[in-house]
């Protein structure tokens, strides 16, 4: 019995056959721009989608106010997209130049929020200063320029970064004064964020895992001490614990998890669900991903998840074949504070943590921190269009 053989397509004259690409492989082939474009683009367009659908309910409808909420997000956005913009097309060298007045320019910012008459106070924290009818958060603002200052120092100090006393000085004291003066107002989602920007910037910078885990045990201490400091952090970690109360101080998180429940598997429908009519607070900013649970369901909740995974993806992807050691560090920093962020937005909502009031980026509504964020995904444009 003989066995047949096989035709040699190049033997008779054709061309082998191709197999198909897989999914990631054509993903791939796709240049970085594009997809930073993309994948930025397609969350802008679900936050300014959700954040209508957010606003659009109780007190906004009997205050004539959904409108200024609506609108009040999309002047924020515009500016934002300004941002992204510089951050795509300014000079790195020139950006790096200006990082050490924009530090001092920061610091100064954030010691005049807490004077009185300057500062604005609301929820018992003085975090905003009026400027021109809108208020801006020198917070959201330090989060940027010590990620950009912090990469232009690690640059300066190339592999003596590997050394552990390089690395930590001057940015960990830096950073400690800016922490401080966050908890003054007090802001402590904004203070774990900038602990997450430097450990990141440290990470990919080069330094010791030794140096990084105890930074990293030092910074879980000072969160754990500083929750119990206050009495509404105690109740919000007391409520994370099953021992708060679900009226008080538990009633955001309870409220969060009934909408998810009701939008099960495919959601309620786009602008019909129930929480925002008063039941769900800060249903647009801080508990927008339970909104977007409820109207669009487990399905829709984990499309929006995907969209910050890939986005981590091609950040990363960028950094590692970007040659500029700054816009590198930029950009990895960038990526990872991102996707951190966004884990502990949804976190939250979901109840694995402690409520904290970080923003869903690129899709709660907008302010400050839009604008910021947009400028550093500018920058990690920016890098994207340099490679190849």
């Amino acid at each position: 019995m003989t066995v047949p053989r096989q035709r040699d397509a190049r033997a008779a004259g054709g061309t082998p056959r191709r197999r198909p690409a897989s999914r990631l492989a054509r993903l791939r082939s796709v240049p970085p721009l594009h997809l930073v474009l993309g994948t930025t683009g397609a969350l802008l367009a679900v936050g300014v989608v959700m954040v209508l659908s957010a606003s659009a309910g109780g007190r906004t409808v009997a205050d004539g106010m959904v409108l200024t909420v609506f609108v009040r997000h999309l002047i924020f956005l515009l500016l934002g997209i300004g941002a992204f913009a510089l951050g795509m097309w300014v000079s790195p060298a020139r950006l790096r130049r200006w990082t050490p007045w924009l530090l001092f320019a920061c610091l100064a910012a954030l010691v005049l929020v807490l004077v009185p008459g300057i500062g604005e106070v609301r929820g018992g924290a003085r975090r905003w200063i009026s400027v021109a009818g809108f208020t801006v958060q020198p917070g959201e603002a330090a989060k940027v320029v010590l990620l950009l200052w912090g990469a232009h120092v690690l640059a300066l100090r190339g592999r003596a970064v590997r050394h552990g006393r390089y690395a930590v000085l001057p940015l960990v004291p830096v950073a400690l004064l800016a922490g401080a003066l966050l908890m003054l107002q007090p802001a402590l989602s904004t203070t774990v964020a900038l602990g997450v920007i430097v450990l990141s910037l440290l990470f990919f910078a080069g330094a010791p895992l030794v140096l990084l885990a105890g930074l990293s045990g030092g910074a879980l201490l000072g969160v754990a001490v500083l929750g119990l400091t206050a009495d509404y952090r105690r109740d919000r970690i007391s409520t994370f614990l099953g021992a708060g109360d679900e009226l008080g101080a538990g009633y955001q998180s309870r409220q969060a998890l009934l909408s998810l429940a009701d939008g099960g598997l495919f959601g309620t429908g786009l602008g019909q669900g129930r929480a925002k009519w008063d039941y769900l607070p800060n249903a647009a900013n801080d508990f927008i991903f339970a909104v977007i649970g409820e109207e669009l369901g487990l399905v829709g909740g984990l499309a929006v998840l995907a969209l910050y995974l890939l986005l981590a993806w091609v950040g990363l992807r960028v950094a590692a074949r970007t040659r500029d050691t700054f816009l590198r560090l930029v950009t990895a920093a960038t990526a990872t504070w991102v996707v951190v962020q966004a884990a502990m937005n949804v976190g939250y909502v979901v109840g694995l943590l402690p409520v904290t009031g970080q923003q869903l980026p690129l899709v709660s509504a907008g302010g400050t921190a839009l604008v910021s964020t947009l400028f550093l995904l500018g920058l990690v444009a920016n890098a994207a269009r340099r490679v190849r």
